[in-house]
């Protein structure tokens, strides 16, 4: 704007100056009007050198500063509002846009609307508009390698509605069967036959290593890395984050542990567990969050410097965005999917006939998927409120409504395994709550939303919202498992 302001005062001097030589050339000497309209010339060069030389710096700033950028979790997190991010965390998808539209038009729309939200999209601050992070892939693409013809544009291949609601729940099944492998193998690693950290008759309970373990992955993909991972294949991010780290975290076996501690008598137990347990999820978001903010700087840093010697990085290679490749991933986590599938529920019927090792494992990984699903399923009404007014869109009434769910169902399992008290129904009943409601309920995205309340200065929220997961939880499982359990006196 400067460069026009001074190019426009130079053309108006030079008239200016042309004038005043036509006019004096009957009453005086023409040097005057040429001096003038040389000097008026030079003024607007030297103006127009100077406006050049400020854009030159403004555009190096420009350039530096998205280089040298890096979106901490307050960048992500603090500005925007969290009946929006309630909406994102988990499902990571936009099922239809805020106004006066039905759900059938929403899932009929076109593939953007019903997919991931793309990380480039807008979103909607108390009326404002709050850009989505530059992601690590992005900032490199858009500075460091940028082909010759860039002009030209092509737009990745996108999966019909069907399959890409086929591709995204293989990636959560595939996924969900990884997290529950992790956790039950922390449950050993950390339980009484081995290091004796956890146990079912103190605050440290059993799911607590799983726990701390996710919501730190959680700072990590789900918050610092999820746009660049976003960059390569939406479908990926969504297995990491809902798929792995929801079935990795569990608050229904958490609160199934506090109920079974109160029903003994250990209230101070179960209430330490409660505190205990919070706090240590909530700090492990959030180191999880500044460490990975840490190491991005640092793949950046050093990114940045093997392009300054002439690597280059292809990222375009990574993504997931044509056909070929849509296809070949979706078989390959198909015929994944399928092995898992199939050869957990063989070794789960093998091995509960048997009363074998392993009957506990194989049954949970062969109902995993459909908690997994289910879970998912109910991630769409974050954001959505309640009622025809949509009151307390804050509230993340998804992932509310899957750990209460999840810990009813979980108590009622446990009070029938001890009517019932068989060695074989006990393997499947706890089976099904170490993998169905064991990705049924989550920890990892309860935290990662407490977190963006407290992160956004929604403090009163935050409170609320967590006392009301912890309140509903232990009153239901008190009702369904521990009133039982007083009354019938079961050991």
């Amino acid at each position: 704007m400067e460069s026009s302001s001074a190019r426009n005062n130079g053309t108006m001097e030079n008239n200016l100056g042309y004038t005043r030589s036509a006019s004096m050339d009957s009453a005086g000497p023409p040097l005057a009007a040429r001096s003038s309209s040389m000097l008026s010339r030079r003024s607007s060069r030297q103006a127009s050198r100077g406006s050049i030389s400020l854009s030159r710096e403004m555009g190096d700033s420009i350039l530096n500063s998205m280089r040298h950028s890096l979106q901490s979790a307050d960048q992500l997190l603090g500005d925007v509002d969290s009946s929006v991010l309630a909406q994102l965390i988990e499902s990571g998808r936009v099922l239809a846009p805020e106004g006066d539209v039905d759900e059938d038009t929403a899932n009929t729309s076109e593939h953007h609307k019903v997919g991931p939200l793309p990380d480039d999209a807008e979103v909607p601050n108390n009326g404002k508009s709050v850009a989505a992070p530059i992601s690590l892939v992005e900032t490199k693409v858009a500075i460091s390698n940028i082909p010759a013809d860039s002009c030209t544009k092509v737009e990745p291949y996108k999966l019909s509605l069907r399959l890409d609601y086929a591709a995204y729940m293989i990636h959560l099944a595939v996924f969900g069967f990884l997290g529950v492998f992790t956790r039950y193998g922390l449950q050993k690693l950390f339980g009484p036959d081995c290091l004796a950290l956890t146990s079912d008759q103190s605050p440290l309970y059993p799911d607590l290593p799983s726990n701390m373990l996710g919501s730190f992955l959680m700072g990590w993909f789900g918050i610092i890395f999820k746009a660049d991972i976003r960059n390569i294949s939406d479908h990926l991010i969504i297995g990491i984050t809902t798929g792995y780290m929801g079935s990795l975290t569990t608050f229904s076996g958490w609160n199934q542990k506090m109920v079974g501690l109160s029903s003994k008598g250990h209230w101070v137990y179960a209430i330490a567990g409660i505190v205990l347990g919070m706090f240590i999820v909530n700090e492990s978001i959030t180191v999880g969050a500044e460490t990975g903010e840490r190491l991005r700087s640092l793949i950046l840093k050093y990114i940045r410097e093997r392009s300054s010697i002439g690597h280059k990085y292809v990222w375009e290679h990574w993504r997931v965005d044509t056909r070929t490749k849509q296809s070949v991933l979706l078989s390959v986590m198909m015929i994944v999917t399928s092995i898992l599938w199939v050869l957990s529920i063989v070794l789960a019927v093998v091995k509960v006939r048997s009363l074998a090792d392993g009957a506990l494992l194989w049954m949970g990984c062969s109902v995993a998927p459909p908690g997994v699903w289910l879970r998912w399923y109910l991630a769409r009404m974050n954001g959505q409120g309640i009622g025809k007014h949509q009151s307390f869109k804050w509230l993340p009434i998804g992932t509310l409504a899957a750990n209460v769910l999840a810990a009813g169902i979980m108590a009622a399992l446990a009070v029938t395994s001890k009517a019932v008290h068989t060695k074989r129904s006990t393997a499947i009943l706890s089976g099904i709550q170490l993998g169905f409601l064991g990705c049924l309920s989550t920890v990892s995205t309860f935290a990662a939303e407490v977190y963006t309340m407290r992160r956004s200065g929604q403090i009163a929220r935050a409170f609320v919202y967590a006392a009301s997961t912890f309140l509903l939880s232990f009153v239901l499982g008190t009702l369904i498992y521990s009133v039982p359990v007083w009354e019938n006196h079961y050991g």
